[in-house]
């Protein structure tokens, strides 16, 4: 098997024979589905890669498999590897899009220009919460917006280096809270230092 097919987001099939009493399977052949021009060239995509392979690794863990997960991921992927400009919010939508997938997408309804984000629940509320996780007004606001974004408008939310990597933490705090075990990420450090 040539290593190259298993960088980070390749898009693969896989034969092999299922062996019910055995723990390990055995692989028969390996292919890529859908070659990527560009993800694994280009820096900045590459790191957001990386980033977001070691996230779906915690992130879905525990899921059952599903199509409707597996198209988002892969068509994800697919227009990042396609796309040229305008990516650097890329991880922040992607992150908040796969919360539909896996069953605890936030509650922008009650979006109010001055409410708090509950983070524990998911939703925006006119006062604090009653306990530590939540966002006040002004962060709230940035992660109500980023909730509207598409990969096809994100590039309109300009944000600064500082205002995306503590709109990173924020969704990683809140999927700490809803999955069970969601360690520290180790490739988070790589993508704070992109997108100047």
């Amino acid at each position: 098997m040539r290593k190259q097919l298993f960088q980070p987001l390749n898009i693969v099939e896989i034969d092999f024979d299922f062996r019910e009493k055995s723990s390990l399977q055995r692989l028969r052949d390996i292919r890529l589905a859908a070659p990527l021009a560009s993800l694994h060239l280009d820096p900045y995509k590459l790191s957001i890669g990386m980033f977001l392979a070691e996230f779906l690794t915690h992130a879905t863990r525990d899921e059952h498999e599903t199509d409707l997960l597996y198209q988002f991921v892969e068509s994800s992927i697919l227009w990042l590897d396609e796309v040229e400009q305008g990516f650097a919010n890329f991880h922040l939508v992607f992150m908040i899009r796969l919360t539909r997938f896996i069953g605890f997408f936030p509650n922008a309804e009650d979006g109010e220009p001055q409410a708090y984000f509950d983070l524990l629940n998911g939703c925006f509320t006119p006062s604090p919460p009653p306990h530590a996780h939540f966002l006040m007004p002004a962060e709230a606001g940035k992660i109500g917006l980023l909730m509207r974004l598409s990969y096809k408008t994100m590039h309109l939310c300009a944000m600064s280096r500082m205002e995306r990597n503590r709109c990173t933490e924020v969704i990683l705090e809140f999927y700490r809270l809803h999955v069970p075990g969601f360690p520290e990420m180790k490739s988070l450090e790589v993508l704070r230092q992109l997108f100047a």
